[in-house]
């Protein structure tokens, strides 16, 4: 039977809109360019069962690049297909008339969705279907709003809601026997960390130093990683590379370092005009995107780097999704012994609970969170990858806005991340320009970090 609670949502409207920007600069990964992003932000209203009422914002990139890769459907057609699933999802989500927790809504409307999204495809007639990677990715926003509505109708942080108080079921209903009697509250932080390192990226197009062969911006930005560590203190790299060409790949790891190193010995030696920094201890993770052939090439690469710089090697902190993102299809491609090297984890492959359990008998030993896939589906894999101790970490789509700060709270909330990704900054300053007025902590960085201890508000954590 279930139980109702009095904090239980109901959805009274929803509204959706697109935001576009283009990119200060473009960004690589994947083999695939990226030069500009369409948001979509969902605004949803709600009222609980004791008759309080609110409004939920979620907002996230239509990252169709990244979750709807062009092998066979063009970028256009994919950003089309997504943008045309998003009225789908909001005509569906109005038409929701169920009464519970958000956790429980989103997955039931996920199923809807996904269905959706399968129709869709075939209306359309896309070369393939929609993946369902595309699909949470038009989900997310939605997601957030419910999480957003449910908290500020209840007057508490919505993660302060993921109790027995609050849910009708404990982890079991969503997982597995493992977590009979276990509820989401017990792999989530009581409070938000004060602050949080930002991992910074160096994509495959980025200038390293000034001689690099590059078309400056000339927007007042920093133009180089050398430029940007000495404006925001970096201590967090994360480095995004081809996976089919070793040499360049370990050139390129090695090259970060010897800049991150460089920063030092300037800052050290007070060249620059880049404040104070605390001693800085740098830590890389690596980004293969799914390029790399097979584990071989992934330890072969480790193997260099170790050899050509033992300091760059110690640096990695961790390896994310080197292979394909299809486990099934490449039942070769097993973890275990790159694993034993350096955490290695999924990211795209990560798109339910199944996915994560085949991964981690494929050798995997992390988890890449994702606010791109939603709250409720991120907390569930923060709780499983906590119950069988993997890595966990907290990564973005290039988001800027609102979708940064879904992405920071997660990473502030759940206890063992211990950095976030933030590349809006980079890539699309002028979607923050608003929001470091607005929420300076969050979206200007300082020695390295962006300061999260105030994302404790009702809702998802901010003042709108």
């Amino acid at each position: 039977m279930t139980t109702t609670k009095s904090t239980d949502i109901r959805i009274k409207d929803v509204q959706i809109e697109f935001e576009s920007h283009e990119y200060r600069s473009p960004i690589k990964f994947g083999g695939n360019v990226v030069r500009d992003v369409v948001l979509l932000n969902v605004q949803l209203s709600v009222e609980n069962r004791a008759g309080q009422v609110a409004t939920g914002l979620g907002s996230m990139p239509l990252g169709n690049v990244w979750a709807f890769p062009p092998i066979r459907v063009s970028p256009s057609e994919s950003l089309a297909a997504m943008r045309e699933l998003a009225h789908h999802e909001a005509d569906i989500t109005r038409a929701f008339d169920q009464c519970a927790h958000p956790l429980d809504m989103s997955l039931q409307l996920e199923s809807k969705f996904l269905e959706a999204a399968q129709q869709l495809g075939q209306s359309v007639n896309l070369a393939e279907p929609v993946p369902k990677l595309a699909a949470l990715v038009v989900s997310s926003p939605f997601d957030a709003a419910l999480f957003d509505g449910f908290g500020k109708a209840a007057g508490i942080h919505a993660f302060h809601g993921l109790s027995s108080d609050y849910m009708a079921h404990d982890l079991s209903y969503y997982l597995n026997r493992d977590f009979k009697g276990q509820y989401l509250d017990q792999y989530v932080s009581d409070e938000p960390k004060s602050e949080i390192p930002l991992y910074h990226l160096v994509g495959a197009l980025d200038p390293l130093t000034e001689e690099d062969d590059f078309e400056p911006v000339g927007d007042g930005l920093p133009e180089t990683l050398a430029d940007w560590i000495k404006r925001d203190g970096l201590t967090h790299l994360k480095i995004k590379l081809n996976g089919d060409d070793l040499q360049w790949d370990v050139s390129r790891i090695v090259s970060v370092d010897a800049v991150a190193s460089q920063a030092d010995q300037e800052n050290q030696a007070g060249v620059g005009s880049a404040p104070s920094v605390r001693q800085r201890e740098w830590v890389y993770s690596l980004d293969f995107n799914e390029r790399a052939p097979n584990v071989e090439y992934l330890i072969e690469c480790l193997e260099k780097v170790k050899e050509q710089s033992p300091r760059a090697f110690e640096r990695v902190a961790y390896v994310e999704q080197p292979t394909s993102r299809d486990l099934k299809a490449h039942p070769e491609n097993k973890m275990h012994r790159a694993a034993a090297i350096k955490p290695v984890v999924i990211d795209e492959s990560l798109v339910d609970f199944e996915s994560l359990l085949l991964a981690r008998e494929q050798g995997y030993t992390g988890v890449a969170l994702k606010a791109c896939k939603g709250q409720g589906q991120s907390l569930l894999m923060a709780a499983a990858a906590q119950r069988y101790g993997m890595f966990l970490c907290v990564q973005d789509l290039t988001c800027p806005g609102r979708s940064f700060v879904h992405s920071v709270g997660l990473a502030a909330w759940i206890g063992p991340v211990t950095a976030i990704e933030g590349n809006g900054r980079q890539y699309c300053p002028i979607a923050n320009t608003t929001w470091e007025q607005s929420h300076p902590s969050i979206f200007v960085v300082e020695q390295g970090r962006v300061k999260t201890g105030d994302l404790d508000k009702p809702g998802l954590g901010i003042i709108d």
